[in-house]
């Protein structure tokens, strides 16, 4: 996970597809291309939709407040969410429509000298912001397989950019193929069903986007390794017996609440007892920065017969 907010894969993303977008739409109006059209409309939504996760990293850096204690970290998947529900109707439903439409009443295409430079010019650059996204999951997901990673991550800003570059790369490869087929063949039919392709990549992308920060947003436990450095901080000190009913959760990027329950010495005194509780807690946020909150209470555990604990109806 990361703890930082940075944005400089948005704004490369950004400044791409300002540029994309008015190639697109220059095109579009010289040849006529509905697939191109599609194109322009995709490039223009994910203009939108970097400017609102934006929008989205720097609410989430406000500091916490009396009406949010816990700080708004979670704005940041708020308009994560926002940007999957663009990309299906703004870009993913709009084509899907006007390729319909073009496919019932088919039009020939014009001049295709422009579109196929625009297209071409644009899977390049579309091509290089991807491997460039691709890079940085690649260094941050550890020794975990890409795609587990993309349903893992706590950050939902880098997989909604990744999400955009990869359907954008496929969107332009379709509507490449679609102009090249009714330039072949004079049908403009094929160019509406390269528009009705774009849609449904979009809204395929858009779909698993909504699916996987949805889940953040409903309160997603966090990254298994935080549950690693609850038992090693409570491993550490002698007086802790053992830490367990655990409670991880994502609040925002780089920021995860805790909760536990821990069994201690049962020599201690109230003093001692404060007092290997806040050690605790800073050893904690010592082995794992990310937990910004961590809510600690002394309990004594039930064991069942083999020794383990077992859920009791107080917790």
């Amino acid at each position: 996970m990361s703890d930082t907010h940075d944005t400089g894969h948005i704004w490369q993303s950004l400044a791409v597809n300002v540029a994309i977008a008015v190639g697109k739409g220059v095109a579009a109006v010289v040849s006529g291309s509905g697939a191109m059209l599609a194109e322009t409309l995709h490039s223009g939504a994910d203009c939108g939709n970097q400017l609102l996760l934006l929008l989205g990293v720097r609410q989430a850096q406000r500091p916490a407040d009396a009406q949010h204690p816990l700080g708004y970290g979670a704005a940041l998947y708020f308009w994560s969410f926002m940007v999957a529900l663009l990309l299906f109707s703004l870009g993913g439903a709009y084509s899907v429509y006007e390729g319909v439409h073009k496919f019932s009443h088919p039009e020939a295409v014009g001049d295709l000298t422009w579109p196929f430079a625009v297209l071409g010019g644009s899977l390049l650059l579309e091509g290089g912001a991807t491997l460039g996204n691709i890079r940085t999951l690649n260094q941050r997901r550890g020794e975990l397989p890409f795609f587990r990673y993309l349903r893992e991550t706590k950050d939902s800003d880098l997989i909604v950019i990744f999400g955009e570059n990869a359907a954008a790369v496929l969107g332009l490869v379709f509507a490449l193929l679609a102009l090249l087929a009714a330039w072949m063949t004079g049908d403009g039919r094929y160019d509406a069903i390269g528009s009705i392709a774009v849609g449904v990549v979009l809204i395929g992308v858009a779909i698993f986007l909504a699916v996987e920060v949805q889940s953040l947003l409903v309160g997603e436990r966090a990254d298994a390794s935080v549950d690693v450095h609850v038992q090693a901080a409570a491993a550490e000190d002698a007086r802790i017996l053992s830490a367990f009913r655990l409670i991880t959760v994502q609040k925002g990027p780089g920021e995860v609440m805790v909760a536990a329950k821990l069994e201690l010495a049962s020599d201690l005194d109230t003093a001692g007892v404060v007092d290997t509780i806040n050690r605790f807690e800073r050893r904690l946020k010592e082995l794992a920065p990310a937990v910004r909150w961590c809510f600690v209470e002394p309990d004594v555990p039930k064991r069942g017969p083999n020794q383990e604990i077992t859920p009791t109806a107080e917790d």
